[in-house]
């Protein structure tokens, strides 16, 4: 997909720890490396994964790229 020219395509990856939780609608966006916190964790809630999916449909700011989302 990276030498794609024509499409405009994202891939987006959650953090390494996936889990229902609860909505903050805070998060961190990174590239193409696993985010993680201070004690070295890598976790996002469901909810809030679908938050950044849906922030990144409606306000694109990724383009041919792969980005990940993390707390």
């Amino acid at each position: 997909m990276r030498n794609e020219r024509e499409l405009d395509w994202v891939f987006l990856s959650p953090a390494a720890m996936l889990v229902p939780s609860e909505r903050t609608g805070l998060y961190r966006t990174g590239q193409d490396h696993l985010l993680t916190d201070g004690q070295g964790d890598s976790r996002i809630s469901l909810e809030d994964f679908a938050v950044a999916m849906l922030d990144e449909v409606e306000t694109p700011k990724h383009h041919r790229q792969r980005f990940t989302v993390a707390y």
